[in-house]
């Protein structure tokens, strides 16, 4: 056997018109659709319309182009006497090699201006049926869904005339991969009512982006999936290694957080946690800020930045050894500084939609929940004494910012900044301890933000002992009025927000 026809109906054109050019080389026919035919003509490839081989024209605006007999037989006819004689009986003659990709609806509904009529548009019904077709008869034909694997087939029809069985299998795999997760994505975007529904069912399908060198730990194996075309995190890998499992973890940590901020804010994260966030108006000064909230734990983090990050910035780095930098970009200056730290990979944070839900893995199962946006904007003063403007400020900033520390959580904050963190701890009381320990001196004066209700007076009393002046919680306890009553007592302004933020 030997690839003597092949069909080929691409939205992304790289590399296709030196492909088709090799494939004409090697003796292949080529037959192709639309914009394809066109590209490989202006390019004097001599093709077939898909047009000449159905004899119908595309009709309803090109909805209805490869949907015909005439090449889906063609496609699906195995290498049998008996379906070799009904092609023939018909006039047509087998299709060896299928070249297909899909139209881009990911990269569509993707886009800010994306509209429900524009989606519906991308959504590919020919193309995916070709390749389910050619992928299914992988005995006989070769599908290729990605530019990527040009070379490797092209290579193999000019060595023997045709594709290896195991080359046309891994491929099949391949393919059935594609339009499963397109699949998935179409069912995604029009499952639930609402940007906050949960759907009926869940169906994921991620093609393998890049193995990992491991997991957590060195004999864990690991590998990020993603959909084609989309980097770590939606990102663009600048300078540096490859990002790890607990990398891609933490500046996803650091990245969600930073960009929970509306002024320019730096996060650094260590071990899935925030160790030190700031906003502020001068970002080397932001960075200086976050830094000071627990420079010890800095080391070996992650940052994340929610501003281009600049030369500035990327002096005040001083010798803090850092694993990752998360930003929208890099100034020119900032690049050229940091290309030294060769160990310090620099992410370019490309916009993705926003998550509709978020999924963990449980034995057995996923969990699925929506995203935490409640900030609790009716917030109820229940305290003899309210916070000052000022308090009032530093407070909701350590609001924000506590939601994205690990449960217990407790941030001290002065300002925009963060001053002592405490989180993880399965005691709230310690975690108030842990957090008034960070900051030392500079917990007096600073305001308290709690992710969950303060179940005894204890944590108050810590923290008022070290100098807090202010705390915002959610409130809920069935000892509410004790922890009020102890906040009376010892000078504090408490807020109750009703919302809690737990993060696990």
């Amino acid at each position: 056997m030997s690839i003597r026809r092949a069909l080929l109906s691409v939205y992304d054109k790289s590399g296709l018109v030196d492909f088709a050019g090799g494939l004409r080389a090697a003796g292949v026919e080529l037959i192709a659709s639309g914009g394809t035919a066109q590209a490989l003509r202006e390019a004097g490839l001599p093709v077939m319309s898909v047009e000449e081989l159905t004899g119908l024209p595309s009709i309803l605006g090109g909805r209805v182009k490869t949907l015909h007999p005439a090449i889906h037989a063609a496609i699906l006819a195995r290498g049998t006497d008996e379906d070799q004689a009904t092609l023939e009986a018909a006039g047509w003659q087998p299709i060896d090699l299928v070249v297909v990709n899909l139209y881009p609806f990911v990269e569509t509904i993707s886009r800010e201006d994306a509209t429900e009529a524009g989606a519906i548009e991308q959504i590919d019904i020919g193309g995916v049926a070709l390749i389910r077709a050619a992928a299914k008869n992988f005995a006989r034909v070769t599908v290729i869904t990605s530019p990527e694997d040009y070379a490797a087939v092209l290579k193999e029809i000019e060595t023997g005339g045709d594709t290896m069985p195991e080359t046309r299998r891994r491929l099949a795999q391949k393919a059935f991969a594609v339009t499963a997760a397109y699949d998935a994505a179409i069912t995604a975007y029009f499952s639930g009512e609402g940007e906050a529904a949960l759907p009926p069912a869940l169906s994921i399908t991620l093609p393998q982006a890049q193995m990992l060198r491991y997991g957590e730990n060195p004999h864990q194996q690991a590998a990020l999936y993603a959909p084609p075309g989309v980097g770590p995190l939606g990102g663009e890998l600048l300078q540096g290694k490859p990002l790890s499992y607990n990398n891609l973890l933490d500046i996803d940590a650091a990245w969600a957080a930073a960009g929970d901020f509306d002024a320019p804010t730096i996060v650094i994260v260590k071990h899935l946690s925030p160790c030190g966030v700031a906003s502020g108006d001068d970002l080397a000064e932001t960075f200086r800020a976050a830094l000071a909230s627990d420079p010890v734990s800095a080391f070996g983090g992650v940052i994340a930045c929610n501003r281009p990050f600049d030369g500035a910035t990327a002096r005040a780095l001083g010798d803090l050894f850092v694993e990752a930098i998360a930003a929208p970009d890099f100034t020119v200056e900032a690049r050229e500084i940091l290309a030294d730290r060769r160990s310090c990979r620099l992410l370019r944070v490309k916009p993705l939609p926003p998550m509709r839900y978020s999924l963990r893995s449980v034995r057995g199962g996923l969990l699925a929940q929506t995203p935490d946006t409640g900030d609790g904007a009716d917030w109820r003063v229940v305290t003899k004494r309210a916070p000052n403007e000022e308090e009032m400020a530093a407070l909701r900033f350590a609001w924000r910012a506590v939601k994205h520390v690990k449960s217990n959580a407790i941030v001290l904050a002065r300002g925009r900044a963060t001053v002592g963190i405490g989180g993880g701890l399965p005691s709230r009381v310690d975690a108030v301890k842990l957090a008034v320990e960070k900051a030392g001196e500079r917990a007096a004066g600073a305001v308290l933000a709690s992710d969950a209700f303060f179940p005894f007076p204890d944590g108050p009393e810590v923290a008022a002992g070290a100098g807090v002046t202010a705390i915002v919680q959610p409130g809920g306890s069935i000892r509410d009025e004790e922890v009020i009553a102890a906040a009376d007592r010892l000078g504090l302004a408490m807020c109750f927000t009703g919302v809690r933020h737990f993060r696990h």
